[in-house]
């Protein structure tokens, strides 16, 4: 799940903010950061004379990162071998050596991988692409920047611009009319702005005000101050993690409802805080996500982070391409363009012309003691 990460330093704060077990990504949770996955990560064995193609996972398996990543790779490994295919081999590398993604990508060219899977932040997924590039490898990456996907690149992330347009489009059914929001400073923020005004707009509703805050206590309260004195709404986006929306919760006055992001979908305790229960906000579908958890601790003895999703379903896409991938020949990359998308643990996606993928998601109500899906996923696009 997921923010904007231009940086490694901006990836560690939010990860530090979110609840890294599954439960979901921590994209922005609360609480302690999850299991420690193993980073000597294998990959499966191949039968003895049998030709593979190769599909290289690139993530960081070191560093502050390094858990969720190698978490992302077992992913990728459990969906090879629950599928059975016999014809893709997947090889991991760590973005976070020397070089960063760019020699990740170089190292996992010349191995003879003709797909790529990652890397996992925006500035090792910009770092690989002229790499991958020049050699007409694609890259599916499991970043959420939108400005690194296109030419080559398509992005798994989880984008925040479709969670609120979700959300809004499902609040307008529901008579909110007018709109507020609250925003952390810097380019996720900006752009759950930007992604607010332009989905009320479409819908035909009103923004009366957004304020941003610098995500620390002082700041947040100050904004809430400022919102509140601006005059009621029907519904406040509160556009951070559910850590920030439960401390603004409670100050909010201007607007009887409260709607949140993608990030708070891995925070399945948000009810606790009496102030959000009736929020609402748009997330993958977990169903399958609950599965593919049993799957994983079965195996591996601990609990996936939430972006472990990423990894399994960008296999899946691999492995829905080996019947046309004649072994050692390019990639087919046109695969990857279909109108009538993809069936995935996070539910069904398409990607785009531009390189996104647009997903089918739910909007959920915080209650007290879980949430509940109040407009389930679409089945077609």
């Amino acid at each position: 799940m997921a923010l904007y990460f231009t940086s490694r330093q901006a990836r560690r704060a939010w990860l530090l903010g979110v609840s890294a077990t599954i439960v979901i990504l921590a994209a922005c949770q609360t609480g302690p950061r999850g299991p420690t996955e193993p980073t000597g990560i294998e990959p499966p064995p191949v039968p003895a004379g049998q030709e593979t193609n190769e599909v290289a996972v690139i993530v960081p398996l070191t560093g502050p990162d390094g858990a969720v990543g190698s978490s992302i790779a077992n992913a990728a490994r459990l969906a090879l071998l629950d599928t059975g295919e016999k014809t893709i081999r997947i090889q991991v590398y760590d973005s976070n050596r020397s070089g960063g993604g760019a020699a990740a990508a170089q190292q996992a060219i010349a191995d003879g991988n003709r797909l790529i899977l990652g890397p996992l932040l925006a500035e090792d997924v910009r770092a690989a692409a002229p790499v991958a590039r020049r050699a007409g490898i694609p890259v599916i990456a499991f970043s959420n920047d939108e400005s690194v996907a296109g030419d080559g690149v398509y992005i798994m992330g989880f984008t925040p611009d479709q969670s609120i347009s979700r959300v809004v489009a499902f609040a307008r059914s529901k008579g909110v009319n007018s709109f507020g929001g609250l925003v952390p400073t810097g380019l996720y923020g900006q752009r759950a702005a930007q992604s607010l005004i332009g989905a009320v707009r479409r819908s035909g509703g009103r923004v009366a005000s957004i304020e941003s805050f610098d995500r620390s206590p002082a700041s947040l309260a100050a904004a809430v101050r400022r919102l509140n004195a601006k005059g009621p709404v029907d519904a406040v986006l509160i556009g951070d993690s559910s850590r920030m929306a439960a401390l603004a919760g409670p100050a909010l006055t201007v607007g009887p409802r409260k709607l949140g992001t993608e990030l708070w979908a891995s925070d399945r305790k948000i009810g606790k805080t009496a102030s959000m229960r009736g929020a609402w906000y748009a997330a993958a579908p977990d169903v399958q996500y609950d599965r593919l958890v049993v799957r994983y601790k079965a195996r591996y003895g601990k609990s996936p982070y939430r972006l472990a999703s990423l990894g399994y379903d960008a296999v899946l896409l691999a492995v829905r391409s080996a019947r046309i991938w004649p072994i050692g020949r390019a990639f087919p990359a046109k695969s990857l363009i279909d109108k009538d998308g993809f069936a995935g643990v996070d539910g069904n996606f398409r990607f785009v012309k531009d390189g996104i993928a647009e997903r089918l998601l739910e909007v959920r109500q915080v209650n007290a003691a879980n949430t509940s899906v109040v407009s389930p996923a679409g089945t077609v696009f």
